[in-house]
């Protein structure tokens, strides 16, 4: 339950929210990510007003604007991890497949797993296989990514390098990056942390 929540985020800017289980992190990341539309206030994103909208319009918009990395890559094995990157913007329609797969590649090789491109998502490693969600997260070239314990399932090295791309995202390529995680040193290396507390914003740096 969130209670009194207000807090802004700048473009580009590459924010932690963290806090213990139950402190209302990931309820708060549902409602940002337009997925939970039950709750009272306002949710602007991008100087769009996102409460009140319709179905059709939060997931066209969602589509477009938002990228999303979870703790489990979600991957569909058996498809290649470039069919795996290029499923969202099939679904969204605006560019032919040659350019979808042409984009999907780009987007593989600037995470550095475009050797792995082929192969069923199921066959390459725990790191790679993240590496390639976060491809498929960015293919329709979204303002906002959001993350959502994005390193959980990670060792410390390949920590380390979803970090960096998160990083270079948001300061190379001004995306805005929103992530909710456990890891301290994760959140402590990020713009800045808004720590929770019992479904309230405790402190949300400066």
């Amino acid at each position: 339950m969130l209670t009194d929540v207000s807090f802004e985020v700048k473009k580009g800017e590459f924010v932690s929210i963290t806090g213990k289980s139950g402190s209302g992190k990931s309820t708060m990341l549902y409602i940002l990510s337009t997925m939970d539309t039950d709750y009272s206030g306002n949710l602007i994103l991008w100087d769009e007003k996102i409460t009140g909208g319709g179905v059709n319009q939060l997931a066209a918009f969602r589509n477009r604007r938002l990228g999303f990395v979870f703790q489990f890559h979600y991957l569909l094995p058996d498809f290649t991890c470039l069919k795996n990157v290029m499923i969202p913007a099939l679904r969204l329609g605006n560019l032919s497949r040659q350019e979808i797969e042409h984009n999907a590649y780009e987007k593989l090789k600037m995470l550095d797993v475009a050797d792995q491109a082929l192969k069923p998502a199921s066959r390459i490693s725990g790191g790679q296989q993240q590496r390639v969600a976060i491809a498929r997260a960015l293919i329709n070239n979204p303002d906002i990514i959001m993350g959502d314990e994005p390193t959980g399932n990670l060792d410390s090295k390949n920590t380390a390098v979803v970090f960096d791309i998160f990083r270079q995202l948001s300061s190379e390529f001004g995306k805005t990056v929103i992530t909710v995680t456990h890891d301290n040193d994760f959140a402590a290396q990020s713009d800045r942390i808004i720590e929770m507390m019992d479904g309230k914003v405790y402190s949300h740096g400066h």
